[in-house]
């Protein structure tokens, strides 16, 4: 029997392991109250997820073993950088109460049930359909990587990251359809956070 190390380790995870690494600093980051660089962290997590789809895609001949390694890898990495983190974000950054840990698992909850039926879903849909989904449905947890930071830049009010990230959570399980952005759309949020990622690093360069 062969013997080898557990896993998938090519170029088509690395962008997935990238991330999670990202995430986890973050989180690491917000214990230390160093928000902004936490932020940063998110961000570059965003990035990750963005890309690490096309790159896989670009292997032609990969098992379905890999192929469902590489959902599986996604989602859980989704749940430590789009769910867990921003969640302790939100808890340690408007004061450890009540109040936001009670949203705070609501949030992560609701994002552990959408990245687990998501992968039901996804699983099915490719042994029928193939190709990639046209429509989101439910607001994808990766969106609180462009809308945090969004709300970071501009307020520090910690009732309004509290507001956002309950909202933000039941959005994650809603019925609604949301159209997965083309050409035009992919580059409008791809400037936004680029504005976003020279606000937060002139912060960090001038400790503003």
């Amino acid at each position: 029997m062969e013997k080898k190390i557990l896993g998938y380790y090519d170029y088509t995870v690395l962008l997935t392991y990238m991330g999670m690494i990202s995430g986890v600093s973050g989180i690491a980051l917000v214990m230390h109250e160093k928000y902004r660089l936490a932020i940063f962290c998110l961000m570059l997590a965003g990035i990750c997820d963005m890309f690490d789809g096309a790159v896989a895609a670009t292997k032609k001949r990969r098992s379905d073993r890999e192929k469902k390694f590489g959902i599986q890898i996604d989602s859980l990495s989704d749940l430590i950088c789009f769910g867990v983190f921003p969640g302790l974000f939100l808890y340690q950054f408007s004061g450890r109460n009540y109040l936001s840990m009670i949203v705070t698992v609501e949030y992560i909850l609701c994002a552990l049930i959408r990245l687990a039926y998501f992968n039901v879903c996804e699983e099915e849909r490719q042994k029928n359909e193939g190709g990639t989904r046209k429509y989101y449905q439910g607001l994808p947890v990766t969106s609180v990587a462009l809308i945090l930071p969004a709300i970071f830049l501009f307020t520090n009010i910690k009732y309004i990251y509290i507001s956002l990230i309950a909202v933000m959570g039941i959005l994650f399980l809603s019925p609604l359809k949301i159209k997965k952005p083309k050409t035009i759309g992919k580059v409008i949020l791809g400037v936004l956070g680029i504005v976003e990622l020279f606000i937060l690093i002139l912060g960090v360069i001038y400790k503003v």
